[in-house]
């Protein structure tokens, strides 16, 4: 049946907030791209730091966006550059190579920085990228070392991505002048950019409330019926409070596809009964969120919902408690993973704190027992992670000694998803037979229930801070989503 436009039209303006999120002030100038460039030089004394940004889109159909790292560097927003920083006695003297659109082209995709305008808008001189590789062959001919900074979309998957136009650069380079040393100038840079200065807390900041405020429409949505209806509302509240785009691909899943952790297909039906994960946020002028919240469609959550939303929730409320400047990143980990398996125990969904069984991935359960304990099985992912320039960036420490210090910016988030797809991947051994014997009753109780809440935090001198302010209580929530204007079918 088909809605009127009328009472679409009246749902949505009720359940949209009419005051838009002011702008900020914050801004990434000149002189901090510069003082991140020198952060970098300090490190290395001499040497040669080239990185190449994004390339040109082979298409029309899509939006440029730069790699976080050359933006990082230069917070130069156009394709087809490179920027070369020469550095002697820890000072650096960088240049940016640019590739200028020809005027016909221009009147498509607008004006491009040139050598007339870099210095004025990037604090650095620019000459045509025609010049590279020339000026590459003589800063290789004096014996500096390189430090190369691989144009990657992404950390996370750097090591499949090695047909790059600077790796081949590179490897072409190393092949003319075979005594040059290039190594890895990716740590230099991640390693500056785990402290986040106070204009990149404000963008993160920014890039939090927006994607809060998606949120809370998502919840407020008319009695959807589809993933992609929450999807659709979130993504244009994003859009609607000035983000470029989404952060990372949207995850909507209901009922047992909330049980998938990037589950980001968004096309079946939200029904009644179902809890839905919603993983989405903002990203606002390079800056990413990360926040996830776990509705029920219904708008209230049944009995066995709340038993699992509620451990969730307290393993992140526990986990909070100990991500304070100075405190252990382990500790935190260790909290939220040792509160949920209580709970599971309490819950019959695993047979004791500490029971083990034989994982369906390659672990050497002797050397790690931890990873080979029943409850990993419905709690496979960490609680944390860093965010800015990438949804997964560095923080300032890491390992096991690693502490929260002032200047990070990460999210805290535990999650629980029971399912009987996870026991039917279990390997046919004698302890997997009987953990599955013993389990499966509270399972089928717990079938298709995925819940998984995502929080933004900033740490500054002030401590922590919560900067992902959308309703996380399950009354909260609940209150909220009885705001929701209904839309009767003709």
């Amino acid at each position: 049946m088909r809605t009127p436009l009328s009472q679409l039209a009246a749902a949505l303006v009720a359940m949209t907030p009419v005051t838009l999120l002011a702008q900020p002030h914050a801004a990434i100038t000149p002189k901090e791209t510069a003082a991140r460039r020198e952060a970098i030089a300090a490190r290395i004394d001499s040497g040669v730091v080239i990185a190449f940004g994004g390339r040109a889109l082979v298409h029309d159909f899509s939006t440029f966006y730069q790699l976080p790292a050359f933006r990082y560097l230069t917070e130069l927003n156009e394709p087809d550059a490179a920027v070369v920083m020469v550095v002697r006695n820890k000072r650096p003297q960088s240049t940016l190579f640019l590739t200028p659109l020809d005027a016909r082209t221009a009147f498509y995709y607008g004006v491009r920085a040139d050598s007339a305008t870099s210095v004025a808008k990037y604090g650095m001189p620019g000459r045509s990228a025609s010049a590279l590789p020339a000026y590459l062959d003589s800063l290789a001919a004096t014996g500096l070392p390189f430090y190369h900074v691989p144009d990657v979309e992404t950390m996370d998957f750097a090591r499949n991505d090695t047909l790059t136009r600077g790796q081949e650069a590179l490897k072409g380079l190393a092949k003319r002048f075979p005594s040059l040393a290039v190594r890895n100038g990716m740590p230099l840079v991640l390693q500056v950019r785990a402290k986040k200065s106070d204009a990149e807390m404000a963008l993160i900041r920014q890039a939090a409330e927006i994607s809060a405020e998606g949120h809370r429409a998502a919840m407020l949505t008319a009695n959807p019926t589809q993933e992609y209806e929450l999807r659709a509302t979130l993504e244009y509240e994003f859009t609607r409070r000035g983000a470029e785009r989404p952060a990372y691909g949207s995850i909507v899943g209901a009922g047992i596809n909330g049980t998938t952790l990037h589950y980001m297909k968004a096309s079946d039906p939200a029904k009644p009964g179902d809890l839905v994960v919603m993983d989405a946020a903002a990203e606002y002028r390079g800056y990413a969120a990360d926040i996830t919240r776990t509705i029920p469609v219904s708008g209230t959550y049944t009995a066995q919902q709340r038993q699992l939303y509620q451990l969730v929730r307290d393993a992140q409320d526990i986990a909070e408690r100990f991500s304070k400047p100075g405190m252990s990143v382990r500790a935190a980990t260790d909290s939220s993973v040792a509160l949920r398996a209580r709970g599971l125990a309490a819950l019959g969904l695993v047979e004791s704190v500490d029971a083990s069984f034989d994982p369906p991935w390659n672990v050497n359960c002797a050397m790690s027992p931890a990873q080979c304990r029943q409850s990993n099985l419905w709690m496979i992912h960490g609680i944390t992670h860093g965010i800015g320039l990438a949804v997964h960036d560095p923080m300032q420490e890491n390992g096991p000694d690693a502490k929260f210090a002032v200047g990070d910016a990460f999210t805290i988030e535990p999650g629980i998803y029971v399912s009987t797809k996870a026991l039917d991947v279990l390997p046919d051994t004698p302890k997997n037979r009987a953990f599955i014997a013993k389990v499966r009753t509270a399972v089928l109780k717990y079938q298709n229930t995925g819940v998984r809440i995502e929080d933004d935090y900033i740490i500054t001198g002030k401590g922590l801070e919560r900067i992902s302010l959308v309703p996380r209580e399950m009354d909260e929530i609940e209150a909220l989503m009885k705001r929701r204007a209904k839309i009767q079918p003709e």
